[in-house]
């Protein structure tokens, strides 16, 4: 014989195992303190500041 499932308990075991994953993920993407975020926007400020120094304006006449 089949064993008897309660169909509503296993889509409520089914919702919270993917409900679990989903946060997992978020977690990984997300969960970061707010010293890191802070490093790594000053380390991308810095990078554009970089590029920016270096780079060469063609719209103005060089100097004769």
């Amino acid at each position: 014989m089949a064993e008897i499932v309660n169909l509503r308990q296993v889509r409520k075991q089914k919702a919270r195992a993917e409900a679990e994953k989903t946060a997992a993920q978020n977690r990984i993407a997300f969960g970061r303190t707010k010293a890191e975020r802070a490093l790594t926007e000053a380390e991308r400020d810095k990078a554009a500041r970089h590029i920016d120094g270096h780079r060469l304006d063609r719209d103005e006449p060089e100097p004769a």
